[in-house]
């Protein structure tokens, strides 16, 4: 467990607490200046595209406020090549939680960071398995509220947890940021990890 207290090394362009929680994870004390942009897709703009802009643009946007390097990200749920976001209202979440249902779908996280070696990126893919989930069980989710605030209307992390039967990729990139990919990109960025902190460079 980091020090919270210790210096950011990384700006963070997202109010995700997901994202926040992951870095902490390997060890990176952020600054967190959440960014507002437009995240309308383009005119047959592909998902994988789609990601990997909004990822750029929150980086970018997230650069302008500081000197840190700074990180951008974004997730989409993607299933018969339509992207799910946030659902509207209960009758939408159950139409995404119908359609995923005793199939598997692909979400896709891209990761953006800024800094000394300019502009980099990386749009990670992973399937994810559900089993069917019947009428009962989507009216019981919603009520937890956890669905409200989700891509695609689940949180793999939490009580959906229950839904998945298994998963091609990154856990993580689910969640909200491929770990494995995102370190790569902050080490070359100069940011330093947990294995890191305290060692000379």
């Amino acid at each position: 467990m980091i020090d919270s207290s210790s210096p950011a090394v990384l700006c963070l362009a997202s109010s995700s607490p997901r994202r926040r929680e992951l870095l902490a994870g390997i060890g990176v004390v952020v600054d967190v200046q959440p960014v507002d942009i437009d995240e309308t897709p383009l005119h047959e703009e592909r998902p994988d595209a789609y990601v990997l802009r909004l990822a750029r643009e929150k980086a970018m946007a997230g650069s302008r406020r500081t000197t840190l390097p700074t990180l951008g990200s974004d997730t989409a749920v993607v299933c018969d090549g339509r992207i799910l976001g946030k659902p509207a209202d209960q009758a939408e979440a159950a139409a995404m939680l119908q359609m995923l249902s005793g199939r598997a779908h692909e979400v896709l996280t891209a990761v953006a960071v800024t800094g000394p070696a300019g502009l980099l990126d990386v749009c990670v893919a992973t399937r994810v398995f559900m089993r069917r989930i019947d009428d009962r069980e989507m009216a019981a989710y919603w009520a937890t509220g956890e669905p409200v605030d989700k891509a695609g209307g689940y949180a793999i992390q939490g009580l959906a947890a229950v839904f998945v039967e298994r998963i091609e990729g990154s856990h993580s990139a689910v969640v909200g940021l491929p770990l494995f990919e995102t370190a790569q990109l902050l080490t070359r960025q100069g940011v330093p990890l947990w294995h890191a902190v305290g060692n000379a460079v």
